[in-house]
């Protein structure tokens, strides 16, 4: 098959599983072990075992689709394979939207974490915000060998510094703390699993650069199936610390991981909590920026956004074009949320839903294009019936996607 675009690395498995690791574990450990144990109580942690199991078709249904059609549009190209190129490329629009906002949100809940623990104050944030959306647009500019090298030590740093918070913490586990296991009854356990669903996305991104693998058929699934293990171990293991040592309630289960750290490393847990959050954030930052900087790409080759998009620089072969608008529209969405006027909690939810949809999207392709694998079949439907019944709950949020396909419907009229 004929790349999409230029080759630039022969990413080993060893690279590939960080990838993956960076696009998946990101913000969500810092919010989730707290607010889910809230919730749920000790119970939770049946809700992150239950998500644990499931992220694994979630992840292969991406990971079967990327083995069969590897492309720079990802979830986007399937989708044109499955049905039209119309459809596809309004998925294209999905993810690329929700990437434009998603990675100044990741980068303003790393930067206030760190901020917080440095005393640096909101002007700092924004500084720290900035840095982190720089330093994702530029490792991506010189290609994804040097991408790949990175996102191997920013994950290598967060797996470190996460068990070493739940090493540490060890000491000050007490088993009264899991009693009573479920105060809040069944219902909380499924309330629970919808919020920490948010910590399992991410492997659609990865779907967009799956032909700079050196062997996507012997690695693609195989690097899924390990990452899933290592992330999955990592929620477990920050969840259980977090109950067994009491850190979460009023005030504190927001910032839970960082009560945790602090129970770990003493006075210098709050410094140790801002570095990590900074690593946490950047990894899914430069994954997400990635993506998209290719879809724009692709979609730009498929004739629907502006042709300078799918300009390559002419000595890393980025598409360094698309990389500067991505930045751009971060910047944007920086000062929009300087101004105050659309506040944080507001701007986190309007991507969540094209990131269901996109993910929606690319579990039904699969089961058009995969007949002939059952395995990707039986794990495309598991995960196109999860996503359905999460978009549900994602309420007013929906009218961000109605409003763009009624603009795509548009477009599409006035194009032809």
């Amino acid at each position: 098959m004929e790349p999409s675009i230029p080759k630039t690395a022969s990413l080993s498995l060893w690279q590939i599983i960080p990838l993956y690791i960076g696009s998946v574990l990101g913000s969500g450990i810092l919010l989730l072990p707290g607010l889910t144990a809230d919730s749920a109580g000790p119970a939770s942690l049946l809700a992150w075992v239950l998500m644990s199991i499931l992220a694994i078709p979630m992840a292969l249904s991406m990971g079967f689709l990327s083995v069969k059609f590897p492309n720079a549009g990802g979830v986007s190209y399937f989708v044109s394979k499955a049905w039209n190129q119309d459809i596809g490329m309004l998925v294209g629009w999905f993810f690329l939207l929700s990437a434009i906002m998603a990675v100044p949100i990741i980068a303003l809940t790393g930067a206030g974490y760190a901020a917080a623990a440095f005393g640096l104050g909101e002007t700092g944030r924004l500084i720290i915000a900035g840095i982190i959306l720089v330093i994702s647009v530029a490792t991506n500019f010189t290609g994804m060998k040097l991408t790949g090298r990175i996102q191997m030590m920013v994950v290598a740093t967060t797996i470190i510094i996460l068990i070493g918070a739940v090493a540490g913490s060890i000491h000050a586990i007490d088993l009264v703390n899991f009693e009573p296991f479920m105060p809040n009854g069944w219902g909380s356990v499924g309330h629970a699993a919808t919020l920490i669903f948010w910590c399992f996305l991410g492997w659609e991104a990865i779907s967009h650069v799956t032909e700079e693998f050196e062997d996507p058929g012997r690695d693609v699934v195989r690097g899924t199936i390990i990452a899933s293990v290592i992330i999955s171990l990592l929620y477990l293991g920050a969840a259980g610390a977090v109950i067994g040592t009491k850190s979460y309630g009023p005030g504190i289960s927001e910032v839970s991981l960082i009560h945790l750290i602090q129970l770990s490393f003493g006075t210098s847990g709050m410094i140790i909590a801002g570095i990590m959050t900074l690593f946490i954030t950047t990894a899914p930052a430069i994954a997400y920026t990635g993506a998209a900087g290719r879809l724009a790409y692709a979609i730009s080759k498929a004739g629907y956004a502006p042709r300078s998009f799918s300009l390559l620089h002419c000595r890393f072969k980025t598409p360094g074009i698309s990389l500067v608008f991505l930045l751009g529209c971060f910047l944007i969405i920086l000062l929009i949320y300087m101004s105050g006027f659309i506040p944080l909690d507001i701007l986190i939810q309007i991507p969540n839903t094209t990131f269901i949809l996109t993910y929606l999207a690319g579990c039904a392709a699969g089961l058009v294009l995969m007949k002939e694998n059952k395995t990707a079949m039986a794990v495309s439907g598991i995960s196109l019936l999860l996503t359905a019944a999460i978009f549900c709950f994602t309420g007013w949020a929906m009218i961000w996607p109605v409003i763009l396909v009624l603009i795509w419907i548009v477009y599409l009229k006035v194009r032809k």
